[in-house]
């Protein structure tokens, strides 16, 4: 375990607080001898200090000290900085208070005296799947044109550097990547470094659209040019003239719209429909597809010509599978700004949640992975979500003929469960009623799917 921790975490910071300078010295040199890089403060003010120039990927904290005790350190980090992971130290008196941390989102607690080897895989563990660097004011305002990607992925990372590179010349770029991996957020973030943020930028589902209407769509039309034309429409390239115009899945263009399209782009004007008259655009093209077009090119599926009108950078977009490290930063934020968190009672997941969702393939991406946390903060009815809600939603997604005899029992207990306390408002006694059990076995059932009755009834009564 030693070997391992030195190899995957000689690079990453902990920040140890604690009022006890004994105990602070022990501790920095245990991490030291491992490999991390450390730091230490006598109180949380100093801490709350440090973090900002610090950056710490990991805080390790006591529960009692000075006039800011451990949990207001930890409400702080979790409002200023919410992807440190948090681990609190207690003595046996404090243990409920630390239970309340967990329950609110800190990472875990040990009591003391603890277990070196303990706490050292419990802070690896935090740090095997909460790696991250805080940004401070100035950062976040020069990286306002990419403040919607969230990232702390090499890959995305030098992505987002070729983002920057391309921004402000007028090529063409084609971005590719699977669907769900979040190509209109760059194509967006391209626009929004560029010399053209000042003006509009507009996107377009090109399989959205009929073909009928596609023409009309980009390029507008006349008064009367077609059966409900009343007015004259102007086209999405003209509301983009002096910004940008992104084409969303533009390989499920027909093969007639394709010489329109190639027409407008190498002449840089267009013509709305029913009209004789040409339009002078000045537009920035960004396409996007999850299919492959070099292949469709070269199947004739794809105008080759237009391809390489459009293609003349192309940006490719990873899978979520293949950055993992970006999983429980995307379901943190997912569950902070998702609308179906009931009163907010959804404020985290579990470590046992959260492992599972990263060892998930995703193959729906960053967008399957939002609809799963969507699904998630709906049944939620605890702060921390446990590992259960997240593998039903799972299996949900994946269907349940690949489940087990006993799991589908379970998710299918759970699921009455929660029917149950809804359809009652929270009463226990009601619902042990309809469920034809007594009040003590219904509780058991309820603590075994980690429900709890009084947040049904806020839900209800909202």
């Amino acid at each position: 375990m030693t070997e391992q921790i030195e190899k995957n975490f000689q690079a990453q910071k902990i920040l140890l607080v604690d009022d006890d300078p004994s105990l602070l010295k022990l501790l920095a040199l245990r991490f030291r001898s491992l490999g991390f890089e450390v730091n230490t403060a006598e109180s949380a003010e100093l801490a709350v200090a440090l973090i900002p120039s610090y950056h710490p990927h990991l805080v390790i904290t006591d529960l009692r000290m000075g006039e800011m005790d451990g949990m207001a350190l930890f409400n702080h980090i979790k409002e200023t900085y919410p992807t440190i992971p948090v681990i609190i130290l207690t003595a046996h008196g404090t243990i409920k208070e630390a239970v309340a941390a967990t329950s609110e989102g800190a990472f875990g607690f040990l009591t003391k005296p603890y277990d070196p080897k303990e706490l050292v895989e419990l802070a690896s563990k935090a740090l095997s799947i909460n790696i991250c660097h805080p940004l401070d004011q100035a950062t976040k305002k020069e990286l306002s044109w990419r403040e919607k990607i969230i990232t702390r992925s090499v890959l995305m990372e030098n992505l987002l550097r070729e983002v920057e590179h391309v921004a402000n010349s007028k090529i063409s770029v084609y971005i590719h990547g699977e669907s769900g991996t979040g190509k209109e957020l760059i194509a967006q973030a391209i626009h929004n470094i560029s010399s053209r943020r000042d003006k509009e930028f507009v996107t377009v589902n090109c399989s959205a659209i009929p073909e009928d209407l596609l023409e009309s769509e980009l390029f507008g039309h006349c008064k009367g040019a077609f059966s409900g034309a009343s007015a004259n429409r102007k086209g999405l390239f003209e509301e983009a003239d002096g910004g940008s115009l992104f084409l969303d899945e533009i390989g499920d263009m027909s093969a007639a719209f394709q010489v329109k399209l190639l027409r407008a782009l190498q002449e840089g004007e267009i013509r709305p429909v029913g009209s004789n008259k040409t339009i002078k655009v000045d537009v920035r093209v960004i396409s996007a597809s999850h299919r492959d077009l070099q292949k469709l090119a070269a199947e004739e599926v794809f105008r080759t010509d237009l391809y390489y009108r459009l293609n003349v950078v192309t940006l490719s977009l990873p899978r979520l599978a293949d950055r993992l490290e970006d999983i429980p930063l995307l379901a943190n934020h997912f569950i902070a700004n998702n609308h179906s968190n009931p009163h907010g009672i959804a404020k985290g997941l579990s470590t046992e949640a959260m492992e599972l969702l990263v060892s998930y393939e995703w193959p729906g991406n960053v967008r399957q992975l939002k609809n799963v946390i969507e699904h998630i903060c709906t049944f939620a009815t605890t702060p921390l979500i446990p590992v259960s809600l997240v593998e039903n939603a799972l299996q949900e997604k994946q269907g349940s003929a690949s489940l087990s005899f006993n799991d589908a029992k379970k998710n299918f207990e759970r699921d009455y469960l929660v029917k149950l306390l809804q359809l009652t408002n929270g009463k226990v006694t009601e619902a042990a009623k309809l469920a034809k059990r007594n009040r003590t076995e219904f509780y058991r059932l309820l603590d075994r799917h980690e429900l709890k009755a009084a947040q049904f009834k806020i839900k209800k009564e909202a």
